[in-house]
């Protein structure tokens, strides 16, 4: 039997996952996740051509926005190169693009997402936030999603497959209070807006690019089942089938991942097989300390 890792385990492997190794001059490469199986999750390669596109930013610079394409899914087990262009470096501003690609059985390169990253030399602007932080129950007043889903697994017993439980159950570096049920076990119709808290589950070093790096591998769990939820339909009940299809980033101010952060989701259209996802990341002084957009593919499973 295997022991389970403490919360300190599971943050450090997060954290070497995210670090990203250079191979050559602007080639970095990303190690796969330990124990993975399928498709590569999406935020993981977000983070990592983040990672990549940072390390090539003068010091002085900082993310402020990106812009992502998925263009195929990842395959577990592999590493993921990171390709860099460097667009643009002026005194204010800098670009990179990054191409993440994985390695095929014949040696040649398969790109699996293009990321754009805008970086800027902080200074004093106009200033005005129109966005209110949503009166939400607190972090501390809250079962962890682990929690409901370890009382889901129960309640369900034999009904559960051994995959599932053990997808369902396994330990994760990022700890999730969701305000409401899981999405992904609803079956009701309801309005297409969600709020979770998050935070890692143990504390991190005071680098601020693994703080985005982090936030932004967050940003991808809850955001394309809100699209779902006026619908009543859950993947985790094989229902639907689905793919993020782009992804993008505004970072507003500096914030922890290792304090808790409210992720609040809108989805104010779906149709065509699509649905779009908004968010909006507050701290718990109620800063708005970043945005995020994604649309992602969506369609009905047909019954067999």
């Amino acid at each position: 039997m295997t022991d389970t890792p403490t919360n300190e385990q599971l943050v450090a492997g997060l954290v070497k996952l995210l670090t990203v190794e250079k191979r050559a001059a602007d080639v970095h490469a990303g190690r796969p996740q330990k124990g993975g199986v399928g498709r590569v999750f999406g935020g993981q390669v977000l983070a990592q051509a983040l990672q990549a596109a940072q390390s090539s930013v003068p010091k002085g610079k900082i993310a402020h926005s990106m812009h992502a394409y998925f263009l195929r899914g990842g395959k577990e087990g592999r590493e993921i190169e990171y390709r860099i262009q460097r667009d643009f470096d002026g005194r204010s501003f800098a670009n990179r693009r990054v191409v993440a690609a994985q390695e095929n059985e014949d040696g040649s390169c398969t790109p699996i997402l293009n990321l754009t990253a805008s970086f800027q030399v902080p200074e004093k602007g106009l200033e005005h936030v129109d966005a209110q932080m949503p009166d939400v129950t607190g972090p501390d007043d809250l079962k962890s999603d682990m929690q409901m889903r370890r009382e889901i697994a129960e309640k369900l017993g034999d009904k559960l497959g051994d995959a599932q439980r053990a997808l369902m159950l396994r330990p994760r570096p990022i700890e999730m209070r969701t305000i409401d049920r899981l999405h992904w076990m609803n079956s009701e119709p309801r309005e297409p807006r969600a709020h979770t808290w998050f935070r890692t589950a143990a504390s991190l070093p005071d680098d601020p690019a693994l703080h985005r790096a982090i936030m932004t591998y967050a940003s991808d769990y809850t955001l394309l089942g809100t699209s779902a939820l006026p619908h009543g339909l859950s993947w985790m009940r094989g229902e639907l089938v689905g793919a993020s299809l782009d992804h993008a980033i505004w970072f507003h101010r500096e914030a922890r991942a290792d304090e808790w952060l409210l992720y609040a989701t809108d989805a104010p259209w779906s149709g065509a097989g699509r649905g779009f996802n908004r968010g909006r990341i507050f701290n718990q002084a109620g800063e708005l300390v970043a945005s995020v957009a994604q649309e992602g593919m969506m369609r009905k499973r047909k019954a067999p």
